[in-house]
C-alpha cells in the first residue's frame, strides 16, 4: 500500500518559524516567504484522524494551485512556485482575522438554523419558505471569525467593520473580491458538469495590498453538487449527489463518532484508508478534468526536502 505523510519537521536555511496546522505544515522563511506542505492527514469534527490519506495532500494541492491560477487575474495571490506535487511557496501576508464564507444554495448549518426558525444569518435576512438545497436569488456571504484556537464563530459585516477586525474600505473590496472568485469557481465548475454550492476564502495583506491566500475550491473548502441530478433530486426532497469530503463525515457517524468528548475514533484500516484515496483521486478528476498520476510514496518526507531546499537556494 502506498505511504502517507503524517508528519513533517524540517529545518530550512533562514527559517523563522513554523506552524502545523490539522492538513497542513507551514514553514515561514525569512520575512516574506513560506512553504506550505499539505500533508495526507485528514480531519472531521475538528479532530485530525489517526490515520493519514495516501496522496490526499498531492490531491488538495494541486486543486488549489489549479484554481490560484484560474482566479490570479480576479485578485493578486500568494502562490509563487509548486517545487513539489505537496507544496506550494508564496508570499507570507499578514491574514484578516475573518473568513469570508459565500452561499449559494441553502444546505448545511445554514440550512439547520433555518430549519430551526432562524431567518437571519451573519446579518442577512432569508426569504420566507426557502427549502432544503434550494438556490438562493443571490449568493450571500456569511463569514466567520478566523479563531486561533477552537471554533470559528458566525459574525455579521456590521459587527467586523464595527469592531475593527477589518476597516471598511478592506471589507468592501474583499466582498467585491468573494463575489467575483465565487462568480468564477461557479463558471469552472459547471463546465466539469458540476454545481459550486458553497465555498470560503481567506485574504492577507502585504505591503498594502490585498492577496488571496491559502487553499480554494478544494473539496475540503467548498461543497459541490453534481449539476445533471440537480433539479430532479431538489424537486423529489432527495439528498443531493455531492462532491467534498462529507462522505468521511457520514462514515464517522455511521459508527457512531461525532467528535463528542471522549468518543474513540473508529478503526481506520488499510482498506479503508485507500477507499478513501479512491474518492478522493474521483474528486480530483471530476474537478480537473484529467487523470491522476500516482508519484512514489516511499521517499515522500526527503523527497519533498530536496525540492524545497533546492527552490530555495535557485531563488
Amino acid at each position: 500500500m502506498a505511504q502517507a505523510l503524517t508528519k513533517t519537521d524540517y529545518k530550512f536555511e533562514g527559517q523563522t518559524s513554523c506552524y502545523h496546522g490539522k492538513v497542513r505544515d507551514v514553514y515561514f522563511i525569512g520575512d516574506d516567504l513560506l512553504a506550505m506542505v499539505v500533508s495526507d492527514r485528514i480531519s472531521a469534527f475538528d479532530r485530525i484522524l489517526p490515520e493519514g490519506i495516501p496522496y490526499k495532500g498531492e490531491i488538495l494541492n494541486k486543486i488549489a494551485a489549479f484554481n490560484l491560477d484560474a482566479t490570479k487575474d480576479i485578485v493578486p495571490n500568494w502562490k509563487l512556485d509548486n517545487p513539489d506535487p505537496m507544496v506550494t511557496v508564496g508570499l507570507r501576508c499578514e491574514g484578516f482575522k475573518v473568513e469570508m464564507v459565500i452561499r449559494g444554495y441553502l444546505t448545511g448549518s445554514a440550512w439547520r438554523a433555518y430549519k430551526a426558525g432562524e431567518r437571519t444569518l451573519c446579518g442577512v435576512t432569508l426569504p420566507e419558505g426557502m427549502r432544503e438545497n434550494e438556490k438562493f436569488p443571490h449568493p450571500i456571504i456569511t463569514p466567520t471569525t478566523k479563531a486561533d484556537e477552537g471554533h470559528d464563530e458566525n459574525i455579521s459585516r456590521e459587527e467586523i467593520i464595527a469592531s475593527g477586525l477589518v476597516s471598511k474600505e478592506d471589507y468592501e473590496q474583499l466582498e467585491k473580491y468573494t463575489y467575483a472568485l465565487f462568480e468564477r469557481g461557479t463558471k469552472l465548475a459547471a463546465d466539469r458538469g458540476l454545481i459550486l454550492v458553497d465555498t470560503k476564502y481567506e485574504f492577507g495583506k502585504k505591503d498594502g495590498k490585498i492577496y488571496l491566500i491559502d487553499e480554494i475550491h478544494t473539496p475540503d473548502s467548498s461543497r459541490y453538487f453534481y449539476k445533471d441530478t440537480y433539479d430532479e433530486f431538489f424537486q423529489k426532497g432527495i439528498p443531493q449527489r455531492q462532491l467534498s469530503k462529507e462522505f468521511v463525515r457520514q462514515w464517522l457517524i455511521d459508527k457512531g463518532f461525532n467528535g463528542g468528548e471522549g468518543q474513540e475514533v473508529p478503526t481506520m484500516t488499510p482498506e479503508y484508508c485507500e477507499s478513501v484515496t479512491d474518492r478522493y483521486i474521483e474528486l480530483y478528476e471530476k474537478l480537473i478534468g484529467e487523470t491522476f498520476v500516482k508519484h512514489p510514496t516511499d521517499d515522500l518526507e526527503k523527497r519533498i526536502e530536496r525540492n524545497i531546499t533546492a527552490w530555495l537556494k535557485e531563488r
